[in-house]
């Protein structure tokens, strides 16, 4: 799938999947990128994001946890689409709005077409907000 680098703004040389506009324009913007300890997923908590509680909704963290999955298996995908086929998560504690949240995780298998992939988001401080995991299928891409 074509990734976009963003070229301004807190994201700068980040990536995005743009063509994907539930996680790019609706539930996100999400993005990530491989640094020195490996692919990170990242987003800024907006209003948008936040539940009647004051914080963020546990619907937006699952949609940033399953982008993550793809981020974290990105290079397990060797270029093709891919789609969850099964996903658990379990809620540690509430971001707040202004919050930067990141998703870091690994790769634990990678099979002919499935890869089973675990991670965690926690707050640019340190502060474990969810765990999660899952598997993706490679599949061809649907017209």
């Amino acid at each position: 799938m074509a990734t976009t680098v963003m070229d301004s703004g807190e994201f700068a040389g980040w990536t995005t999947w743009a063509e994907e506009p539930f996680e790019h324009e609706t539930a996100g913007p999400f993005y990530f990128r491989i640094d020195a300890n490996g692919p990170v997923a990242a987003f800024r908590v907006a209003r948008k994001h936040m539940n009647a509680g004051g914080v963020v909704h546990g619907g937006c963290l699952m949609t940033f946890a399953d982008f993550a999955l793809f981020a974290i298996g990105h290079e397990a995908m060797e270029g093709e689409y891919g789609v969850t086929v099964a996903f658990t998560a379990e809620f540690l504690s509430g971001a707040l709005e202004g919050e930067r949240l990141e998703a870091r995780g690994e790769v634990l298998r990678k099979g002919g077409s499935l890869s089973f992939v675990r991670g965690l988001i926690s707050t640019d401080d340190g502060r474990a907000v969810l765990n999660f995991s899952g598997t993706i299928k490679r599949r061809r891409k649907q017209s």
